[in-house]
């Protein structure tokens, strides 16, 4: 498949298998490895473009299937596509919506010509074949788009998650011959798609999508179907089987992945981008990332705490407020809690990646990964809950 103009990959430096590199896109470019704040419905929630923009994000994820629904798609077309409606003017990606449209069970059907669901908003019926929902991305117009893959929950059994490898090939294949004849009319901007390998955490499973995908030659490759609930450890075998299968000189997206350990693990795998719900999900239910580890502003503790909500945080949030002034606009409820502590978790792992490639650049990722783990313990601070 062509690489689309505008688009370029490099890779500047590698450290073992983990690789610093930029990304090029007609909207800006991407330091790899990058970390991409979820904007689902067009805005990451609680935060404005300016806050992005002030956190160091080059690139933020929306969401087509919820797009599609609200405010729909011509709305979006019609007001100069995604970027000039959302105000980011910089690069988006968008995902396909075929793990919000697989996990409504009991709301869908699912056939090998695509999947009727029914809307979770209104309870209307709607169809997503590979065709539409790659029309539906191009006319959205995000740099960055997903083929339409069907992703299985996990536990699947190995006949569903070879069921979910055929349709998710079958399904690329009519989506990059959908992709191609739009790009023929000459009505869409420039746009990089991205083949999804399945096969759920069965390896001979996994090696058959890469290579069915790489046989169509996509200029990038996400790995789909992990972080669904499967233990780490399988998650961690997976991409060990699949990441060299993988073209070298092309992005690696893996998908729905970020807690800062899974993060560092794999990108000493090889892995360039991820995006993930956690940090602003977390911080609406008052739970922030920290270099020390999460951090709970349910504790008690924080009642009256002054300390900055991370003392070994730049951010203007742990430069200017304290744990118990946080703590008290949680207690009555205040959205201010929220967006202060979205702010700071998003900012984390902004630098979090920032401090990757630095690593990375300097042949230290190793030393980067073991000081950082010993200082950041996942389950801390959770004592008082």
């Amino acid at each position: 498949m062509f690489y689309p103009d505008g688009f370029g990959f490099d890779i500047f430096q590698s450290d073992g298998p983990a690789r610093l590199g930029r990304l090029t896109t007609p909207h800006g470019v991407i330091d790899t490895p990058a970390f991409m704040p979820v904007g689902t419905q067009g805005a990451v929630k609680t935060l404005a473009c300016e806050d992005l923009e002030q956190i160091g994000a080059q690139i933020f994820l929306v969401n087509a299937y919820h797009l599609y629904l609200r405010p729909g798609v011509d709305i979006v077309e019609k007001l100069g596509r995604v970027h000039d409606f959302t105000a980011w003017l910089k690069p988006i990606l968008s995902d396909s919506g075929g793990y919000q449209v697989f996990s409504h069970l009991g709301r869908n059907k699912i056939t090998d010509e695509g999947v009727t669901f029914q809307s979770h908003f209104d309870g209307s019926y709607h169809d997503f074949t590979p065709e539409k929902v790659i029309e539906i991305q191009r006319r959205l117009g995000p740099d960055i788009i997903m083929s339409f893959d069907q992703c299985v929950p996990y536990p699947a059994t190995r006949e569903e998650a070879q069921t979910g490898v055929e349709r998710t090939t079958n399904w690329a294949k009519r989506g990059i011959e959908e992709f191609i004849r739009l790009e023929e009319t000459g009505r869409y901007p420039s746009q990089l798609l991205h083949g999804i390998v399945q096969g759920s955490v069965y390896g001979d499973l996994r090696r058959r999508s890469a290579g069915e995908l790489l046989e169509l030659d996509f200029p990038g490759y996400s790995i789909g179907g992990l972080s669904v609930g499967e233990p780490k450890e399988l998650m961690e075998q997976m991409l060990d089987i699949t990441l060299p299968l993988l073209p070298e000189r092309k992005q690696r997206y893996l998908m729905g992945v970020g807690y800062p350990e899974d993060i560092l693990m794999a990108v000493e795998k090889g892995v360039d981008m991820f995006d993930c719900v956690l940090p602003t999900r977390n911080a609406r239910t008052g739970l922030v990332f920290t270099s020390q580890g999460p951090y709970n502003f349910r504790n008690a503790s924080a009642a009256d705490d002054d300390q900055p909500l991370d003392p070994d945080c730049d951010c203007y949030v742990c430069r200017r407020y304290s744990r118990a002034y946080i703590r008290h606009l949680y207690s009555v409820s205040e959205i201010t809690a929220h967006r202060l502590a979205s702010y700071h978790s998003v900012y984390f792992f902004i630098r979090l990646m920032r401090r990757i490639r630095e690593a990375i650049s300097e042949k230290r990722f190793a030393a980067f990964k073991k000081l950082f783990l010993s200082r950041y313990q996942p389950d801390s601070n959770n004592a008082d809950e």
